[in-house]
């Protein structure tokens, strides 16, 4: 299956409906309005408002049916012009937004729209007499479009949440006192403080001691996370225990928080296959609905014997209604986005609803070890010494792993407590899978595994290659110096992982460029399908080439380093693991877990299988309905009333079956 990074954005002006528009106009409200200081009155006040043109011609049409048919003998003022005026009073308030939309949409080229379809239809009413037919037409077509509105704010509510935490100001250290400033004009490097309570303007490495924050609004977590000195804390979490101070690591447009809400705001310009088909085809269907419609008005005059253009005028108009295509083209984008924002809560991030689609035909799962499996905190567990004294050749060793940012570095030197900062490292060679070469106080010195000292032609005996840890084998001069062993904990939640994609039919693969000792017993551990160790990146790459030779299977590539990057690419879908991730695997990924969990993975399938299972029970129940009401109404079984259920109906159920997803739990 190709891959989706080359498609384009789709941007089609769509004829029958426009979601992405209210999508997009969906923005912070409830955070707004508290700021201006607008009370509870004004709020309901606001609600209600676009109810009110509904509301005025309800009342005016019920008014009018009752002045037809229930009181007896019907008023004598109530015929003629007096009638149509009422009726005219009672369809402007609703109708003629309707119809000036039209008249706008149709000078700008696009003839065949909702609102085209709608005002002939009830003009079309008004000409024949159908007075009340006409209005309620219009009536119930504005009121599906309130409830349209309502679903999208439903759908959008976890989106508004997030740019609701935005922080406004960031209390930023200069000149020896602290000065509240907009975020974007907080520097790289800059001291802030976050008093408790308050959210996070930035990222920013912990200055403090630490501190408990919550960080639901980026992933969906309801229980605080404690952060500690040297510890990243990202924009949009609250602190909650004292006032603490960091030193920012990224702009504000670069924050995390930033690049989350970006991510979700552009995940709808990414259609899925069957949202694009669905656009496609109403804006096709449309204009030969609407020249059917004008065949059963003026084709029956050749064969009927008693032609009436009237009769036969209402059973287009009938059909017009029906044909409105509106359940489909809202129902079914407004359910991607409902998963979307429904994933969004659960701390998974769509860049697109296509990837929704993908999710369930996923049938081979490859996953990273160190990161994604495990929680890439590596502690060193045992040190041995052979002719060379730790004292001296480990600050060396930690002088040199300095220089790297790889987790395995970071916790040599993390044990040897900084007694190596006034060491200097004069060169330095990363070779990737293999360790780190450097020259150090005029020595030369090698840190990495056994296939390094293997390369530099260092001795190693028997029983360090059978030593199953990871392991930072150190030579001095190529003479070895000692080891130190090093463990990476698995995380808590991978065994459940593993498992719940194995009852979702999902294989499972590792890859890891850690020793095939170590890859094989945290396979065995967790359940893994298949596992493959000492892999460098470009072997990585191969790995999941081979996998996807098979036709059939359709690859998903979790991962969370910068060497991920190229699989994550390669992969039908990559997942990056956001918390811990790199910000390489992150923009290359078509899937982001915020919390860094991999039960996520399967959390993600499951939310697409719903959102699609949504998205076709809607198409299902659109078309049976139209066509069993169009055939009804081009034989004159169906009025008027039956054509408002079959399309402001069966849109107004198709909407409220497609906000199920915001209900669902994963």
């Amino acid at each position: 299956m190709a891959h989706k990074h080359d498609e384009t954005k789709i941007a089609e002006q769509e004829a029958c409906c426009d979601l992405d528009e209210k999508l997009n106009e969906a923005k912070v409200v409830s955070q707004h309005n508290k700021e201006d200081g607008h009370d509870h009155g004004e709020e309901e006040g606001r609600a209600i408002r676009p109810w009110l043109p509904a509301i005025v011609s309800f009342a005016l049409l019920i008014a009018g049916i009752a002045l037809d048919n229930w009181i007896k003998p019907t008023p004598s003022w109530f015929t003629g012009w007096l009638r149509l005026i009422w009726y005219i009073a009672a369809y402007i308030p609703v109708g003629l937004p309707v119809v000036i939309k039209g008249i706008k949409t149709a000078i700008k080229g696009d003839v065949f729209t909702e609102f085209f379809l709608m005002s002939v239809a009830t003009i079309g009413a008004f000409y024949i007499g159908q007075y009340p037919e006409g209005v309620a037409v219009m009536l119930f077509y504005a009121v599906g479009e309130l409830f349209q509105d309502a679903a999208v704010n439903r759908a959008k509510r976890s989106i508004k949440a997030l740019l609701d935490v935005r922080p406004d100001s960031a209390d930023v250290l200069r000149n020896g006192i602290y000065v509240n400033l907009p975020p974007e004009s907080v520097k790289v490097g800059e001291i802030i403080q976050i008093k408790v309570g308050e959210r996070v303007p930035l990222d920013g490495e912990m200055l403090s001691e630490g501190s408990s924050f919550n960080t639901s609004a980026l992933t969906g977590e309801s229980k605080p996370s404690t952060f500690v000195k040297g510890e990243t804390v990202l924009a949009g979490m609250i602190n909650q225990e004292k006032v603490v101070e960091l030193k920012v690591t990224k702009l504000f447009n670069d924050s995390s928080l930033a690049r989350i809400l970006t991510l979700v705001q552009d995940a709808t310009t990414r259609k899925a296959k069957t949202e694009q088909f669905i656009r496609k085809f109403a804006r096709i269907y449309t204009p030969i609905v609407v020249f059917l419609a004008i065949g059963i008005t003026l084709i029956p005059w050749l064969f009927a014997e008693n032609y009436v253009f009237n009769t036969w005028l209402y059973r287009a108009l009938i059909f017009l209604v029906i044909s409105c295509p509106c359940a489909l083209v809202i129902s079914i984008p407004l359910g991607y986005f409902g998963g979307i924002g429904a994933a969004s809560r659960s701390g998974i991030l769509f860049k697109g609803s296509n990837y929704l689609d993908l999710m369930t035909k996923i049938n081979q799962v490859v996953m990273d070890k160190t990161g994604t499996l495990t929680k890439a905190v590596f502690k060193v567990q045992e040190v041995e010494s052979y002719d060379i004294p730790k004292e001296e050749w480990l600050p060396l060793a930690a002088a040199l792993e300095a220089k790297s940012t790889h987790p395995v570095a970071k916790a040599v030197v993390e044990y040897a407590n900084n007694n190596f900062s006034k060491i200097q490292v004069d060169a330095l060679d990363e070779i990737s899978g293999h360790g780190l070469k450097g020259v150090v106080n005029g020595k030369e010195v090698l840190a990495g595994n056994v296939k390094l000292m293997d390369m530099m032609k260092v001795s190693v005996n028997d029983g360090l290659r059978k030593i199953v840890d990871t392991i930072v084998i150190v030579a001095i001069d190529r003479k070895l110096a000692g080891y130190l062993t090093i463990a990476d904990e698995i995380k808590e939640d991978s065994k459940q992982a593993v498992d719940t994609l194995h009852k979702l039919n999902v294989k499972t693969t590792m890859l890891s460029g850690d020793k095939q000792a170590v890859v094989d017993k945290v396979a065995k551990h967790l359940g893994i399908d298949k596992a493959y160790g000492d892999l460098l990146p470009e072997q990585k790459v191969k790995q999941v080439e081979s996998i996807k030779e098979n036709k059939l299977s359709v690859v998903a590539f979790v991962g969370d380093g910068i060497n991920d990057a190229p699989v994550l690419a390669l992969s039908d879908v990559g997942i990056a693991m956001g918390g811990l991730g790199s910000d390489a695997a992150i923009e290359t990924a078509d899937v982001i877990i915020q919390t860094d969990h991999p039960s996520k993975i399967a959390t993600a399938i499951q939310i697409g299988k719903a959102t699609t299972k949504i998205v076709w029970q809607n198409i299902g129940l659109a078309f049976a309905v139209k066509l069993i009401v169009l055939i009804l109404g081009a034989g004159g079984l169906a009025t008027m009333w039956e054509a408002v259920f079959a399309d402001v109906g069966v849109a107004m159920l198709a909407i409220l079956n497609a906000v199920r997803i915001q209900r669902m739990r994963f």
